[in-house]
């Protein structure tokens, strides 16, 4: 008893000494992940501030590119191929270029100006941009909306998109008449990327839908199960009459 009392009291002081250094690990990993994790906003919100102006653009691109990440990782669990999500990823890539390049360069509010100079020269020059800019969105939505309705054979459809993608229109070509600047209009084109990419895989997804045959298959054990049925068939038939099943 007394060498059982013994082992007893070392057995409790080595499981002591294991649970203060289990703790003490953990608090150790936490930590460096914490570390990590300050390291990569604090850098984001770093390199925003200083080459975008903002920490707030870091915040929002932040978002926006762990949205698309997880987004993609949900389509890659139901069975999207690499070569699909990569697809919009590049997509997303050029828009966000094309973005950044024309409103960093104020393209669009130059192209306003000079149309506004020579269709609208009795409207005042500073409002000039924003009116042209306006009315080209609003006839840009009402054209795709034409065409959508046209492409799905609804004219009952026609009302809403009319006011939904002029609306949408008008307020797009508003917003691309402000001039940003470089840093700004950088920003808000990797923001509009990483939007993008969302958006193009949900309407990849929202177009092809999700094969749920495929996904069975790679998540439940077909091929045991039908070899267990053969094996149970093959059994019953070689069992003597009247003894079970």
């Amino acid at each position: 008893m007394s060498h059982l009392d013994l082992a007893k009291a070392d057995a409790a002081a080595i499981g002591g000494q294991i649970a203060r250094a289990a703790a003490l690990v953990g608090l150790a990993v936490a930590l460096l992940l914490l570390a990590g994790i300050l390291a990569i906003v604090g850098s984001a919100l770093f390199l925003s501030d200083w080459l975008l102006g903002s920490m707030g653009w870091g915040i929002l691109h932040g978002l926006l590119l762990c949205a698309a990440v997880a987004l993609a990782a949900i389509l890659a669990v139901i069975g999207f191929d690499g070569g699909r999500i990569g697809r919009s990823f590049v997509a997303a890539i050029v828009i966000g270029l094309v973005v950044a390049g024309l409103l960093g360069l104020d393209a669009p509010n130059r192209l306003y100006t000079l149309i506004g100079e020579a269709i609208l020269p009795g409207v005042e020059p500073g409002v000039r941009p924003l009116v042209v800019g306006t009315v080209a969105g609003a006839l840009l939505g009402i054209a795709l909306a034409v065409a959508a309705v046209l492409r799905l054979s609804s004219g009952g459809a026609l009302a809403g998109a009319l006011v939904g993608l002029a609306a949408a229109g008008a307020l797009l070509g508003a917003v691309s008449a402000i001039t940003f600047g470089p840093q700004a209009g950088i920003a808000l084109g990797l923001a509009v990327g990483y939007a993008s990419w969302s958006a193009l895989m949900a309407a990849d997804i929202a177009r092809t839908g999700v094969d749920t045959d495929a996904l069975k298959q790679r998540f439940m054990p077909t091929q045991t199960i039908e070899t267990s049925k053969e094996t149970l068939e093959w059994l019953r038939r070689r069992m003597p009459p009247g003894i079970g099943s």
